[in-house]
């Protein structure tokens, strides 16, 4: 052999494209590997438009990243809707048997909106016709969970379960909501 390699022929140009391709194709190899889907929330993602990205990644330790972007969902039963951004998390839920909590200056229907922000828990005073669940994001499939900040909703059988970075939260299913811890 006279010692040519496989790119001699080419020129000094299509030598640095085709080593620029190969630099590209092992980098995505490498995030392939490295960010690996979420199961059912990729796609979740891929199979609805109006979806957001997932809100938590894989840190290179393979820990959660908690997202900052605002992440809405519903539950597979349509029935209760969130929308969850820093600032913290609104769950509207359509039907429910519990009776009707009391808010405080409150004289329009209560009951369907809840909240949890940096002020803790509570239902809002709804203004108008009762409130249905919008969905406007994807289907947050039973035994998911999303974060957003300090703030994390897990979806059940048995309704929804949102709380911040200190355990204070709710547990809204149809049949009765439960103030957390």
């Amino acid at each position: 052999m006279n010692g040519a390699g496989p790119l001699q022929g080419l020129s000094r140009g299509m030598q640095a494209f085709l080593l620029v391709d190969v630099l590209l194709v092992a980098l995505l190899v490498v995030l392939v590997i490295a960010l690996p889907g979420r199961g059912g929330a990729g796609a979740r993602a891929a199979a609805t438009a109006t979806a957001s990205t997932p809100s938590e990644a894989p840190d290179a330790d393979g820990d959660e990243t908690p997202s900052i972007d605002p992440v809405s969902f519903a539950l597979p039963s349509g029935n209760i809707a969130c929308e969850m951004s820093v600032e913290g998390v609104v769950c509207t839920i359509g039907d429910f048997t519990y009776a009707a909590p009391q808010v405080t200056g409150c004289d329009s229907p209560t009951g369907h909106v809840v909240r949890l922000d940096a002020e803790g828990f509570g239902f809002a005073c709804e203004d108008g016709d009762v409130p249905r669940p919008a969905v406007d994001g994807g289907e947050l499939a039973y035994g998911e969970r999303e974060t957003v900040g300090d703030y994390t909703c897990a979806s059940g059988t048995d309704g929804v379960t949102c709380t911040d970075a200190a355990g204070v939260g709710f547990r809204l299913p149809r049949a009765a909501w439960t103030a957390l811890p």
